[in-house]
């Protein structure tokens, strides 16, 4: 790591934000826990009713999208599938409580965040790319405290190669100055080496599960870096 060189300013940094700028899969990995706790299913273990629930997401994903609506929309469905018994008013409520409980954090911004985010925003060109709910995603952007360092924001459905390119093309960025810095390897790393950029994968310890993935192998003339820790960033960039 210490032989790759520092790159010089005027790159374009394409940023992740949940669990790249801030805190996010852990409040729902805290709300799973206590849903799983509350099915208390007799039959099926608790890593066995994650199974089931990861599943129930992946669907609801292809269907609704992400955000808060749909993480609940998946609790129940994943209740509907596993109890023996029809799910009651009070207990939809109770379901839906785990969910609710999520929107209530405050914005937890991870190490080094704060500091060195303006010493990369001195130096390059800096475009939010988090997909996502657009409403949710602007509105945890607004209270972040973060927005001034960003020249533009991109909330698309999801982030595979054809999101990459076309942000590419809306602001005319070259691919050889462009890095993509995230904790996703499905979505921040993979998709925006196949597009053609460079990336930065920083891990978060909570990543969630379907955003796991191998990172692929760069090409030729691409960089991949893998970095600890946010506050790695003002050493390379």
């Amino acid at each position: 790591m210490n032989a790759l060189p520092r790159f010089a300013p005027g790159q374009t940094l394409l940023l992740d934000a949940d669990d790249t700028l801030w805190e996010n899969n852990i409040y729902f990995e805290r709300a799973i826990a206590s849903f799983i706790s509350y099915l208390n299913h007799h039959s099926y273990t608790h890593e066995e009713v994650r199974l089931v629930l990861n599943e129930v997401e992946r669907e609801t994903v292809r269907e609704r999208g992400y955000g808060l609506a749909s993480f609940r929309h998946s609790l129940v469905t994943c209740f509907e599938r596993l109890s023996t018994e029809p799910i009651s008013a009070e207990k939809h409520e109770r379901i839906v409580s785990f969910s609710q409980a999520i929107s209530e954090h405050e914005i937890e911004l991870l190490p080094g965040v704060a500091e060195v985010l303006p010493v990369l925003a001195s130096r390059h060109r800096l475009i939010l790319m988090t997909k996502g709910n657009e409403v949710e995603q602007a509105e945890k952007l607004s209270r972040s405290g973060l927005a001034h360092h960003f020249t533009s924001v991109e909330i698309p459905r999801e982030k595979n190669p054809d999101a990459y390119c076309a942000v590419c093309q809306k602001y005319e960025l070259r691919p050889h100055k462009t890095w993509m810095i995230g904790n996703s390897p499905k979505s921040d790393i993979n998709p925006a080496l196949a597009a053609g950029l460079h990336a930065v994968f920083i891990q978060h310890p909570h990543t969630w599960v379907l955003e796991h993935e191998v990172v692929d192998v760069v090409q030729n003339g691409q960089y991949l870096l893998e970095l600890a820790a946010f506050t790695e960033l003002e050493d390379r960039f």
